[in-house]
């Protein structure tokens, strides 16, 4: 089985799935009945399917768990940006055409529609990384 790290493949997960994801990211290691009593209203089905839907993370090892007891507590695997990262990762190797001039303008397209403030963030985010980059050559 191909480790994450070295996956290019996007992510297959079902609504339900990243709904599981985001409460674990807001509050991780909870068990099975927890996460489904969180779940919004709309899209709480059966614990079952609940208890279901995190075992099939785990195996996808997008979560990891721990037997506590009786019950499995859950906890993702990767943090939220580590998983957007991946997943933002797998898009552009599914798109790329060998120049990253279309990605990159799309990229920063799509931070102009979220906020001013997103493009000041990125900016920053970039500075960071430089000074980085440059402290460790």
């Amino acid at each position: 089985m191909k480790n994450r790290s070295q996956s290019n493949a996007l992510p297959q997960l079902g609504e339900l799935e990243l709904s599981v994801l985001r409460l674990l990211w807001d509050a991780p290691v909870q068990e099975a009945k927890t996460i489904w009593q969180r779940l919004p209203e709309g899209e709480r089905l059966s614990l079952n399917t609940v208890q279901s839907t995190l075992e099939r993370l785990h195996r996808k090892q997008w979560l990891t768990r721990e037997k506590r007891g009786r019950a499995y507590f859950y906890q993702p695997a990767l943090e939220r940006g580590e998983f957007l990262g991946k997943l933002l990762g797998g898009v552009i190797t599914k798109v790329h055409t060998g120049q990253l001039s279309p990605i990159l303008s799309g990229f920063v397209d799509f931070a102009d529609t979220i906020s001013e403030d997103s493009l000041t963030e990125l900016e920053q985010l970039i500075a960071a990384k430089r000074k980085k980059r440059q402290e460790e050559s």
